[in-house]
C-alpha cells in the first residue's frame, strides 16, 4: 500500500468538498478548486475526512494512488490557507515591479520583461528584489514562480539572476591571470 496513499485527509472547517464519481471540487473561504481524478482511483468521504482508495492492484492505480491523493490534499490546504512563493532578485540594477496583474522585470536586458499573471494569482513586490506569488492553486503559484526565475536564472560566477529564496547557488571560480 502506499504510505502516502493511505493517510487521510483532514477537512478544516469552512471547508465543504462535493464527490462526483471522479470530480472532486473543494470550496473554501480562499475560493473553489475542481479537479478530475484518475479512473484508476475513488474517493470516499467520512465525517471529516476524505480518503483515497485504489479500485484494483494493477500498477496503474497503485501509481496513481499517492499522486491523487496528494493532489486532493493540496486543494483542501489552497481552499483554507492558500500557497505562497517567494522569489530574492540579486545583481545591480535589477528590481521588480507589480502593477495589478501586471509584473515588469528589470534584469539587465535591453527592455523591461512584462509578464502578465493569471486572474487567480496575486503577485506583490517589496523592496523592489521580493516578489511574492500566492493564490490557491499549488500547481500554478509554482509554475509562474518558475516562469518568473526563468527569465535570468542565477548565474554561478557572479550570482547575479534571480532565484527562490532559501536557495543555494554554488560558486564557481573565474578565469586566473597569467603570471
Amino acid at each position: 500500500m502506499s504510505r502516502i496513499g493511505k493517510r487521510p485527509i483532514a477537512i478544516p472547517n469552512k471547508v465543504t468538498v462535493e464527490i462526483n464519481g471522479l470530480n472532486v471540487v473543494v470550496k473554501g473561504p480562499k475560493g473553489t478548486l475542481e479537479r478530475t481524478l484518475p479512473p484508476q482511483v475513488k474517493v470516499e468521504q467520512e465525517g471529516n475526512t476524505l480518503k483515497v482508495l485504489r479500485r484494483d492492484e494493477s500498477r496503474v492505480a497503485r501509481e496513481r494512488h499517492g499522486l491523487s491523493r496528494t493532489l486532493v490534499a493540496n486543494m483542501v490546504e489552497g481552499v483554507s490557507q492558500g500557497f505562497q512563493k517567494r522569489l530574492d532578485i540579486q545583481g545591480v540594477g535589477y528590481r521588480a515591479q507589480a502593477q495589478g496583474s501586471k509584473l515588469t522585470l528589470n534584469v539587465g536586458y535591453s527592455k523591461p520583461v512584462e509578464m502578465m499573471m493569471p486572474k487567480d494569482i496575486q503577485v506583490a513586490v517589496e523592496n523592489n528584489t521580493q516578489v511574492v506569488i500566492s493564490g490557491i492553486d499549488k500547481e500554478i503559484v509554482g509554475n509562474i514562480a518558475a516562469q518568473i526565475r526563468g527569465v535570468r536564472p542565477p548565474e554561478p560566477y557572479k550570482g547575479k539572476g534571480i532565484r527562490y529564496q532559501g536557495e543555494f547557488v554554488r560558486r564557481k571560480a573565474g578565469k586566473t591571470g597569467k603570471k
